[in-house]
């Protein structure tokens, strides 16, 4: 059964509108929980001398710090614990000794870092800069690739996709650090690529119906498009929620924020823009 879209086009815009209004004031309130890798923290390679020694056995011995741990094949666990905002170099240096008196002979360590505030930002102003210069290098591909109302819907629903990725992260919570960026451009490319794939079935489409009203034309292209879209879809999302509840704490964030790319960027391939292309003249621009 064919889908009619464009017939809720008005409702997209107070639902998108009010997301993005949702994530600039939870960025703006509560602004981004930044992780280790930007806030500063201790970082340290271990490898627990003794079988005994599991990692809930650890989880359980640091949980006043709020540890991350993460265990490789070969048996050696990275412990990774923030810091609060502003600690000196004696707190830093009394939190290692801390762990160190928690761990005692148990295990034995390959490595210890401390990220000081100075690290930490430096890598957030190297991660921004990635985010702004993968905006500038997608916004360039989708004007050059596409023209007129085409390049306008792609580049309004590129910025609202990071809008809302970034006022999931706010209102989430969840640890902003490294791999969300990672997370962020991943599903950034997703949706674009979706996009991309729904604008060239339109153009074919414009050129193939002369006298099929705009609308009609949009739902009919997205109609034929779903298919794809679903499945798509429901293959990255199958991979994702197994990550979630079997690939353990470390990487429970990274696939809640991939689930959260894959429905936003389908939602914003769907409507927002292709309902800000339905104000434009399709066949001048095909």
């Amino acid at each position: 059964m064919a889908m009619h879209f464009m017939k809720y086009r008005k409702l997209s815009y107070w639902i998108s509108g009010a997301l993005v209004v949702l994530s600039i004031v939870s960025l703006a309130v509560k602004g981004l929980n930044y992780g280790i890798d930007f806030a500063g923290g201790i970082s340290m390679e271990v490898k627990p001398i003794s079988a005994d020694y599991t990692l809930d056995k650890m989880r359980n011995d640091l949980a006043t710090f709020k540890p991350e741990l993460q265990q490789d094949t070969k048996g050696n666990v990275l412990v990774r614990i923030g810091l609060e905002k502003g600690a000196g170099e004696d707190q830093q240096n009394k939190a290692v000794a801390d762990i160190k008196n928690i761990f005692g002979d148990r295990v034995s360590y390959n490595q210890v870092q401390i990220v000081g505030p100075k690290i930490g930002g430096e890598l957030i102003q190297g991660g921004i800069l990635a985010i702004l210069f993968s905006f500038l290098l997608m916004s360039l591909y989708v004007w050059i690739r596409y023209k007129g109302g085409y390049a306008i819907g792609s580049l309004i629903s590129l910025i609202l996709d990071f809008v809302l990725m970034f006022g999931f992260f706010s209102i989430m919570g969840l640890e902003f650090n490294q791999t969300a960026i990672a997370v962020i451009l991943t599903g950034i490319g997703y949706s674009v690529n979706d996009k991309v794939v729904n604008y060239d079935r339109i153009e074919e489409n414009a050129k193939r119906y002369h006298k099929m009203p705009q609308g009609e034309l949009i739902d009919l292209s997205v109609n034929e498009m779903m298919q794809r879209t679903i499945l798509t879809g429901i293959t990255v999302m199958l991979s994702m929620i197994a990550l979630y509840f079997f690939a353990g704490e470390v990487l429970r964030e990274f696939a809640l924020a991939m689930i959260f790319c894959i429905i936003m960027g389908t939602a914003t391939s769907v409507y927002i823009s292709n309902v800000v292309l339905y104000h434009f003249n399709l066949r001048k621009d095909s």
